[in-house]
């Protein structure tokens, strides 16, 4: 099988370039709808790398559809009906970003990104190791690393302009932030989108250990879920059979070239360093490998 052509960066001439992200690239189609284009960059560390991972774009796309269209009884979502044919008429300019573009509402995002948390691992790790709390929530003593958690929990960060680090909040920061009501509700349906995800990918065999949600609402106050969902970027997947307690076990995202970065002399700002071919290869067979068992099973 032949590796999927990578796009690093779209360049569509008939849309007015919204934005570039540390993945995505937004383009504005009218007042209330955005085309959200998902490139095969790849950040780690808040750096967005000088390569990409092939169809990574493809996978988070199709994988974030599919979470989408699952999840719509928890919550609605930012999807349109409108058809990519229609937003890009041209048939050359929508070649290059087929299977990697979706029309969205153009809804306002929330200024939180919505963590949670089913397993003590990564930031958290060190977090409890440090005080026995993560982000400042108590936890029992004597867990271990990647130890299930008694219940998931809910640990907030605002969200950082590219190049930045995302900073962990308190919940009572976030109800500062946009309010009591809407606060309650995002963590309540983050808490719930987990739970419900959690439990259908176990038993496909990855294990969700964390993942990150995003919302926004309507000009009549209505909380959507937005950006990605259930991701190899935007969550830690892990293989139920290699899960192990008091070890970091190996996973389906990009753990791996984090893995690779920390063995590198790189104070992990920009630019950063190239990736070895067999390290981007590794990362897109895993992104692929994800999406299969959660999409296929």
């Amino acid at each position: 099988m032949t590796a999927p052509e990578a796009l690093y960066q779209s360049t569509l001439s008939s849309l007015k370039l919204r934005a570039r992200g540390k993945v995505r690239d937004i383009y504005d189609i009218d007042d209330q709808h955005m085309l959200i284009v998902t490139t095969d960059r790849l950040s780690a560390f808040d750096v967005i790398l000088p390569d990409p991972i092939p169809g990574k774009g493809r996978v988070l796309t199709n994988v974030s559809n599919f979470w989408f269209e699952k999840m719509k009884h928890v919550m609605p979502n930012h999807l349109s009906d409108i058809p990519l044919e229609q937003a890009v008429p041209d048939a050359a300019e929508r070649a290059q970003i087929e299977g990697r573009a979706i029309v969205v509402k153009l809804l306002k995002p929330l200024p939180v990104e919505a963590i949670v948390r089913g397993y003590l691992i990564g930031s958290g790790w060190k977090d409890y190791q440090k005080s026995g709390a993560v982000c400042g929530i108590k936890l029992p003593e004597g867990l271990q690393q990647a130890q299930q958690l008694p219940e998931p929990i809910y640990t907030p960060s605002t969200k950082a302009e590219v190049g930045d680090h995302d900073e962990n909040v308190s919940f009572e920061k976030t109800v500062e932030l946009m309010g009591r009501d809407l606060a309650e509700k995002v963590r309540d349906a983050s808490l719930k989108l987990y739970k419900e995800a959690a439990a259908y990918a176990k038993e496909r065999g990855i294990i969700i250990a964390d993942t990150k949600f995003e919302f926004g609402i309507d000009d009549d106050g209505v909380l959507y879920l937005i950006d990605e969902a259930l991701t190899p970027d935007s969550s830690r997947f892990w293989p139920v059979d290699q899960y192990e307690v008091g070890i970091s076990p190996p996973s389906f995202d990009k753990q791996y070239v984090r893995d690779y970065l920390e063995t590198l002399d790189w104070d992990k700002t920009a630019p950063g360093p190239h990736l070895p071919a067999e390290v981007a290869e590794y990362c897109a067979a895993k992104y692929r490998e994800a999406e299969v068992r959660l999409t296929q099973g």
